[in-house]
């Protein structure tokens, strides 16, 4: 008789945190020392009259993995409100990236018709490279940058996951 291993999938958790010094080395601390991945990170103050940051994080884990970082990162003082958007319903998420393709003739004007297609924006041309910027979805950007490696893809920027949760409810 097999037994069935707990499903691991990815969760967009956004943290609420106090912007003082520290607290981003805290919650990282947290992910180091319990042998916990993050797949992307990002951090922006929300509220500055009010002190506060807005750190967005995605993590693979299964459901009893989740809880327990939600309730560590309870734990952590600086912490305000901490969310599973993965989990609260319908969420928007967005990544950005600047993906870097040496390209000239036909592999150039290859590139170009798929930026089109994806949205995305040349911001920077040389003769030898392009530069675009894509936006959107995780899948998207990764959709996007894995038909431009054989185009001639020689470097990538991304942002992480920026997420917030639909509705009218605020954090």
């Amino acid at each position: 008789m097999t037994q069935e291993r707990p499903q691991e999938r990815s969760h967009i958790i956004s943290v609420l945190v106090d912007n003082e010094p520290g607290v981003l080395a805290r919650v990282i601390g947290l992910f180091s020392g319990r042998g916990y991945n993050i797949e992307s990170l990002t951090v922006s103050e929300v509220d500055a009259e009010a002190m506060l940051s807005r750190i967005t994080l995605v993590t693979r884990g299964t459901s009893q993995i989740i809880e327990q970082i939600k309730a560590q990162l309870f734990r952590i003082v600086p912490v305000r409100t901490v969310k599973d958007l993965t989990e609260n319903g319908p969420v928007v998420d967005r990544e950005l990236a600047l993906v870097k393709v040496l390209s000239q003739g036909e592999s150039r004007l290859e590139a170009m018709r798929l930026a089109d297609i994806f949205r995305a924006r040349v911001v920077d041309s040389t003769l030898q490279s392009l530069i675009f910027e894509v936006s959107g979805r995780t899948d998207k950007v990764e959709a996007f940058i894995a038909l431009m490696r054989p185009l001639g893809c020689i470097e990538i920027a991304r942002t992480g996951c920026v997420a917030m949760a639909r509705g009218e409810t605020p954090f």
